[in-house]
Order: structure tokens, then sequence, then C-alpha cells
């Protein structure tokens, strides 16, 4: 075993004496807790700031199994110096608790520099399997609902485990835990609150990994996130052996072009990118690739199934452009108010690409301007209240169910429920010549394009191998003049529409092949005199007679969601069934969740196109095992959407009435 830490063992000793006496005299003597102390004023947030105010701890916590899972612990200095006692944040995670050893601290604590300077403890353990713990690493573990013994272990079992010896072996704690955690993080967050130890009492799961395959990192209603996949497992390895050891750093990939588009279309099959780029050896790359279907090994890790009669308060935060996990926490969401739904249970949206809300101002995401710093919004007026109610006792308690930012508005809002009740179904169709209407068309009739998988659409205008964080606002006036995308839109808006909730899509389709991607594209055209409110100094007056310099966002054709759907998966995830060529068949699914105001002067627009690429794999556009695919698998075929009359293709929005 490579010992690269060595946790002296009379750290243990220090922290069980410090509880047995100046760590638990404070509550025997109350009663209660000690009074937080004030936060620490001033300074910038960094690792000597750290090293000045807390004290380090590393310990190898053991399970109920045996198996110990390397932790380290942050206390603040006046736990010793002042017998003052804090709660504890606590974050689990597979990406490394670093940096290791005692003398080593990191350079900011907490979900953000805010909880540094109040004063919390602050604990990060390495999950099973992964860097300095023991055992045996499963991504994304399934939950056991039943265990007969102590072998029984999942993330939820660790979790109690870990914050049981926590409150009885850390020094000057309160007894009380809160949770938080960043897409896998923010599984083992979720994961927690199953089941969840008494002393954990708020867990906020953020941008949380809920359902691999239904809407998260891996699958988006049966299509392969195919560039995101394959970025993150080239820098995402397990270690060598067994024994817990820091893995050596991965070599960045090298693409050998700046244009990921090219990139994946020379790479061709998935089967060439095992083969040439992992080697075979890449076990979760496979997992991907392996099971298509929403089958066993995905339904067993769908945590959100098990979001029955939580206890803890929860925070539940993502960003309405989330480019991962877009719609992991809203599936937590509905599930709970379902199934007996904790007491405090708040929804958090905010016009964030994955994670976006824990760094940066948040005033804007590409071309996009926000008109606020929501992100210092909810770190400061959102986040760190929650917690400061729950762990210290701080403010009002007053939480809505949801707190969103509207998009469009721009403007932050506060709902009892979610969605809010003023929201009705309201249906728009898609008619002929590209129009949408708001009354169910008449005459029946269809539009066509020829998709070719070979030729396919990418989902930028833009060179980049990775996934774009911003492409979910990126203008789409690229996509609407190639012939392989159907574009439709209403007339000019003449009031303010305002959307919140899911998005039903119900298409009437028919193919030429046995099996095609149907993907659908909500979008917002603005009008072409809009301002460039992103401009970071005033345009220069134009000569006198000179035309004015058109804004960049004049007739910007913002994308507010996006989905694709396998069509073979119209009837079942678990039982895909191909198409009969020429036949009318029906695609309907949900997209995730909006809060966005399509304002007066703008156009709603709706573009369908069948390949989306390298975002998504692309579709042989015949029936079979696409894994499997050959370079001569790939066909062209004729995609028809049927327009009009009783039973014509239309999209039903939850408008504001």
């Amino acid at each position: 075993m490579r010992q690269l830490v060595v946790t002296p063992l009379i750290l243990l000793g220090i922290a069980a004496a410090l509880m047995q006496g100046q760590g638990r005299r404070t509550a025997t003597t109350t009663g209660a807790p000690a009074p937080a102390a004030a936060p620490v004023a001033g300074g910038t947030v960094d690792r000597d700031f750290v090293r000045e105010n807390y004290t380090k701890f590393e310990y190898r916590i053991p399970m109920r199994d045996g198996v110990k899972l390397f932790t380290s612990v942050y206390v603040p200095k006046d736990v010793f110096t002042e017998e003052r006692t804090y709660p504890i944040m606590l974050q689990r995670t597979g990406y490394s608790v670093a940096p290791y050893g005692i003398d080593q601290y990191r350079a900011n604590l907490g979900p953000s520099e805010l909880f540094a300077r109040e004063k919390f403890i602050f604990v990060y353990q390495d999950i099973r399997g992964r860097y300095l713990s023991e055992g045996e690493y499963v991504v994304i573990r399934p939950i056991k609902p039943v265990k007969n013994g102590p072998k029984d272990i999942d993330e939820a079992t660790d979790t109690y485990d870990t914050i049981d010896w926590l409150i009885k072996n850390v020094p000057g704690n309160t007894q009380k835990v809160g949770m938080y955690g960043i897409s896998q993080p923010g599984f083992y967050a979720t994961a927690g609150m199953i089941d969840a130890h008494p002393a954990l009492v708020a867990s906020a799961p953020q941008a949380p990994v809920t359902d691999y395959y239904m809407g998260d990192d891996s699958y988006h209603n049966g299509a392969f996130m195919l560039a995101h996949r394959f970025n993150f497992y080239q820098g995402f390895r397990g270690r060598e052996g067994t024994d817990p050891e820091i893995p050596a750093a991965t070599v960045p990939f090298s693409f050998g072009t700046p244009d990921g588009y090219d990139f994946y279309l020379e790479m061709g099959t998935l089967a060439n990118a095992n083969e040439k780029y992992f080697k075979n050896k890449q076990p979760l790359w496979n997992l991907n690739v392996d099971h298509t279907t929403y089958d066993e090994v995905w339904q067993s890790r769908a945590v959100w199934k098990h979001l029955k009669n939580i206890k803890p308060a929860v925070m539940l935060v993502g960003g309405w452009y989330d480019t991962e996990d877009p719609q992991g926490l809203l599936r937590q969401h509905y599930f709970m108010r379902a199934n007996n739904p904790p007491a405090v249970e708040m929804l958090v949206m905010g016009p964030w690409n994955h994670g976006g809300f824990a760094r940066g101002d948040g005033d804007k995401l590409g071309n996009v301007n926000f008109g606020s710093k929501t992100g210092l919004y909810y770190r400061q007026n959102i986040e760190l209240p929650f917690f400061l109610y729950h762990l210290k006792g701080r403010g009002d308690g007053k939480f809505p169910q949801a707190q969103v930012f509207q998009t469009g508005l721009n403007v932050w809002r506060k709902f009892p429920t979610w969605p809010p009740a003023s929201a009705m179904p309201t249906s728009i169709y898609l008619d002929a010549q590209g129009r949408i209407e708001w009354q169910q068309p008449a005459q029946a009739a269809f539009d066509e394009y020829l998709s070719d998988p070979n030729k396919p659409v990418p989902y930028v205008n833009a060179l980049s191998t990775r996934v774009i964080n911003s492409y979910m606002t990126e203008d789409q006036r690229f996509a609407a003049a190639r012939p392989d995308v159907l574009v439709y839109k209403t007339a000019v808006l003449d009031h303010d529409v305002t959307v919140y909730g899911t998005i039903n899509v119900d298409l009437k389709v028919s193919t030429t092949g046995t099996d095609s991607d149907f993907d659908v594209k909500l979008i917002d055209v603005y009008p072409a005199d809009s301002p460039d409110y992103n401009a970071t100094t005033p345009a220069t007056p134009a000569a006198p007679g000179a035309p004015t310099p058109a804004s960049p966002m004049g007739g910007y054709q913002q994308l507010v969601r996006g989905e694709p759907f396998r069509g073979k998966f119209r009837k079942s995830f678990e039982k895909p069934v191909p198409f009969e060529p020429g036949k009318p068949d029906r695609i309907t699914f949900p997209m995730p969740d909006i809060a966005h105001t399509f304002r007066a002067g703008h156009r709603i627009m709706v573009q369908i196109q069948s390949t989306w690429f390298p975002l998504t794999d692309r579709n042989p556009q015949k029936f079979m095992d696409i894994p499997k695919a050959l370079k001569t698998d790939f066909v062209k075929a004729t995609q028809r959407v049927y327009t009009g009359g009783p039973d014509g293709s239309k999209i039903t929005l939850n408008i504001e009435q």
C-alpha cells in the first residue's frame, strides 16, 4: 500500500479526551450549546485564513462492516481556547478531500467563504474506494431498502455511521449536522437523507446526480450524452489496486484539434471510442454504453425513488442552464412532495450552469445578461440563512417552497408551491408555413426534412472539444438556417407570456427509418432592435448619416429549453420498439421545468431536428443496439412532423394567468 498519509492514533485520543473534557463541558453545564461566535470579520478567505482560524484533524472512521473511511475535519480554534461549540457541515465526495496531511489546509471551507467566516466544524470524507478510504468504489452506489445485517451497506448507512462517529468524537460539536454537495457529492447528500441520523437536521443536495439515465449526466430520453461522458471519463479514473492510495495524476487528453465536431465525427462509432481511446479499460464508460435501456443497472441507481418520509430540512439547488444534471433535483422535488414531504423542502433555481451558484457573480451566462449578481445573492440571502436557521437557530425560519429566478423578466420570485398555482396548462400548436398558433389549426398538414447522421446538426456554432457551459443560452440562428431543422414561431407577442414548470411535448411524427431522434428546442426570439446588455463600454455614436450599428442581440434566438428524444423509446424506456417506416406515430415527453418570461415584442420559437452533435451520440436511424453500430449502419432518413387537425403536434406550457 502506498502510505501517503499517516494519521497519528494519538489524535483519536486527543479528540476523545476533549469530548469528555472541555468539548462537552459547555453543553453539559449549560444544558444547551454555547452561543455561536460572531463571524470572523474582514480578510480574504484563503489557505492562510483557514490555517489561522481552524485546526485540522484526520481520521479513519469505521463503518458498520469494518471498512474505514478517510475523513478530514477542520475545527475552529476557539473550541479549544474559549470552549465554544459549533454545528458540523459535512461533505462526502468521490472527488478527493485534498489536501492530505494535518499540516496541509484547504483554501476555503464550506459551500462559500461566508461559512468559513461564520464558523462551523467542516468535515470532508472520501467515499468508499476513493483515494484514502478503504473499500470498493461503486459509482452512484444503489440504495438497499432492506438491510439484514452489517454487511448490507450503502451511502445512506455510511452517512449514518459517519455522523454517529463525528458527534461522539469531534471536539466542540453541538450534535447538529448539515450536509451539502454539488453533482456527485450532491448524490451523497441526497442519500444521506434516507433513514437519516437524528443529528442530520439540514441537507442541501445541489445540482445532484439523481438518475443517470433519466435526464442527468448519461442519457436524456434514451439519447447518450456523448461529449460530456467522453470528456468526464477521460479524467475520472479508479485506482489500480484495492488499497487506499492517491491515484497518479491523469495526463490531460489531447484531442489533436480544437474542433470537437470533427473529432467526434472522425471517431465514428461508440465501439471505436472504446477501442481507440479507452482501450477497453474504462469500466465507467463501459457501464454507460453497455446499458442503453432503463434496465436494472440504472433503475437501482435512481436514488429519488427512495425519498419517502425524509426528516431533515431540505434545500434543493440547481440551475436552469445546468449542462449535466438539469433534471435530477426537479425529480427529487416532485417525488418528495408526493411522498410525505419533509417539514421544510425548498426548491431553489437560478440562471446558472452546473454548480454556477457556488462561484462567480452569476450576472451573465454566455451572451445573456441577467441584470444582477444572482450567484452572490443566492450565497448571501438563501444558502447561508438556510443553514444558519437549522444549525444555529438564527433567523425566522420562513422558507418558501420555491425561490426561483425568473429569466426574461430577470427577478427573484418566491412561491408557496411549485409550480405556482397561477400557472395553467396552455397548448401552442405547430402549423403549416412554420407558424405557431394559440388555437388548434383545422387543416392537417406535415413538414419534412432529410436527416443525415453523417452530416449532423451541431449543438453550438463554435469550436470546442468540451460541452460549452453556456450552450443552453446560445443563439440558435445557425441551426434555423439549416434545411434539416424545422422552425416554427409565433407572431410578435403583444404582451408578456410567463411560463412556469414542466414543458410537455406531443409530436405526431413519422420516419422512413426504423429509429430516429427528435430533438425539440424552445427558443426566445429577441426583436431586431434588442440592445446589447453585455457591452462593457458605451457604443461609439455613429457619424451623421451613417447606419446605426446592429446590436449583437438583435434577432437573437436564445435557447430556453431543449431535449433530445430517441424515438424507439416512445413506448417504454425499458423495451424499445422500432418505427414502421412511413407510418405516423406519437412521441410525448416532458422537458425540465423553466421559469421564463417571453417579453412583449419577442416571439416564441420551436425548432425540431434529428441530430444534435456531439452533445448526443448519432442515431444510425436503424433499430439496433447503437454502441454496436458499424459505419455502414448510419443512413439517411426522411422525417415528417404532422401539424394541424385534431391530432397535430403541440407543446403544452404552464402559462401564468
